[in-house]
């Protein structure tokens, strides 16, 4: 719409108050004018926060993807084994990976669309393609070749489960990187409290809100949200983070999503229905969005367009062929473009609350997933990736509760057996919902998971007294079992700045 605007605008340049000599200056009132200025400054801003900073000129394409070799080949690996799973499962019980639905299912799946969660196919013989605690095992064998890694403990040893030498941030880095969340300096999450008046902060905070909306800014959204989002305005702000407008054609994308489902049966639609049944069904917070669930994560495991976030992810999408033509790479295509089995169901459910029109709902969390989630579940040495996460977290503890840390140890109650799928989940489904959202508030505010590594160990600090009188890994559990009571923010300032370093 932009380019038909600017051609009208350009065939009209016949007309006397047009100078060559100031088409540059035209131009760019033009698209003040216009609004579209606004739109450009927010698209670009958008994609410097999603694509990694650019290579050396005669680094290979791999290098953007992920640059540690020994990375690559551990997730090169990891992808084997998940694509072994999945070929297996499908031989076991003589099901294609993909087929045309018959006219009458097809019909009868268009006429239940909104109402998928009454569905109870049998599900007994599906199995979940990988669980966090195999994923953890993966992580935990990862070494670094070209590192001297001896069997005796030494000065440099870490004692955790993470083995590899990567960088990652101490307190002081973290206080300077998350100073918007310094003690002094007010947030929603602590003082929009019953105890505090809200004309302390509370309603300065909605008003400022509210003004970043009308100026339509990405940046300030983001700067924004980093002292959390008032409830009425967090559809919005994520949205124009995100820079998501649900526009005719992005309906009419996911309505062409739609049609995909209703015409092709994948094998991965079994599983997510699984997963759905086994996590959002018998969850108190998201059961009622079981329907919503089944829509996006269908639609999600069709859409090609996510394909492109590959080209900046340690991970490759799997391939398969058109029966009878295995090997021919002409006859390669992608199955499914983007599933990755695992976890999915929380990532979208949260959003739920926030967006109830299902096309908006699908492009916020495909966003979300390609700037943030896929991070969760991929090997690689990026700082907010899940490796980088588990070192963060066993550090800071290592570092600032050594003796809850050697205690756990000893007893084999590693903390990053407990921690683990908390992170990886990004919190969802442990926290209350409330709480959650106030979490993924700063993710979207710093661009980072690396707050989720930070919580995590918080969440060890606040329980530490309970956690030296354990003595087994089924006790250390049952201290951390319930996180529903938690309040992030306090737990987060309480680490970070009130935590001597």
């Amino acid at each position: 719409s932009l380019m038909v605007r600017l051609y009208s605008w350009l065939v009209s340049l016949h007309r006397p108050e047009i100078k060559l000599e100031s088409l540059k200056e035209d131009i760019k009132d033009f698209l003040k004018t216009s609004g579209w200025e606004k739109k450009l400054q927010n698209a670009v801003y958008s994609e410097l926060n999603v694509f990694p900073s650019p290579c050396h000129p005669a680094a290979p394409p791999e290098h953007m993807k992920e640059p540690l070799a020994y990375m690559r080949k551990a997730q090169g690996s990891w992808e084997k084994r998940i694509l072994k799973s999945l070929n297996s499962m499908c031989t076991e019980l003589s099901i294609p990976l993909a087929q045309k639905r018959p006219v009458s299912e097809q019909k009868e799946l268009l006429n239940k669309w909104n109402e998928m969660g009454t569905d109870e196919p049998d599900l007994s013989l599906f199995r979940p393609v990988y669980a966090p605690k195999d994923f953890l095992e993966v992580l935990m064998n990862l070494r670094n070749p070209n590192y001297e890694n001896g069997e005796q403990p030494s000065f440099r040893s870490h004692l955790g489960l993470i083995q590899v030498p990567l960088k990652v941030k101490d307190i002081p880095e973290l206080k300077e990187d998350f100073s918007e969340l310094g003690l002094n300096i007010g947030q929603l999450g602590i003082d929009d409290s019953a105890q505090v008046p809200p004309e302390f902060f509370e309603n300065e905070h909605v008003r400022v809100g509210q003004k970043v909306l009308a100026e339509q800014d990405s940046a300030a959204a983001q700067q924004y949200v980093r002292q959390g989002c008032p409830t009425a305005l967090r559809a919005d702000l994520w949205a124009l983070i995100l820079n998501i407008s649900n526009q005719p054609e992005d309906i009419l994308y996911y309505e062409q999503l739609k049609s995909n489902v209703i015409q092709h049966d994948l094998l991965v639609d079994s599983l997510i229905y699984k997963d759905v049944k086994l996590t959002a069904s018998n969850d108190d917070y998201y059961f009622v969005f079981e329907d919503y669930l089944y829509q996006v994560l269908l639609c999600f495991s069709r859409d090609t367009s996510v394909l492109e976030h590959f080209t900046y992810s340690s991970a490759t999408p799997p391939k398969s062929y058109i029966r009878g033509k295995l090997g021919m790479e002409e006859y390669a295509v992608f199955y499914p473009p983007n599933v990755n089995y695992n976890s999915f169901i929380l990532s979208v459910a949260p959003l739920c609350f926030l967006y109830h029109e299902p096309s908006k709902l699908y492009q916020i969390f495909r966003e979300m997933y390609v700037r943030f989630f896929f991070r969760l579940h991929s090997i690689s040495s990026h700082p907010s990736g899940i490796v980088s996460l588990c070192l963060l977290f066993e550090t800071l503890l290592q570092t600032h509760l050594p003796q809850l840390f050697y205690h756990l140890r000893e007893i084999g109650a590693q903390p990053l057996r407990i921690s683990f799928k908390w992170m990886v989940r990004a919190f969802s489904g442990y926290l209350a919902t409330d709480q959650l959202l106030l979490l993924w508030d700063r993710i979207l505010g710093y661009n980072s998971l690396e707050i989720l590594a930070v919580l995590a160990a918080a969440v060890f600090a606040f329980r530490a007294v309970n956690l030296m009188e354990v003595t087994s890994l089924a006790a250390a559990e049952a201290v951390l079992a319930d996180l529903s009571t938690l309040k992030v923010m306090p737990l987060l300032q309480i680490f970070l700045f009130a935590t001597v370093t």
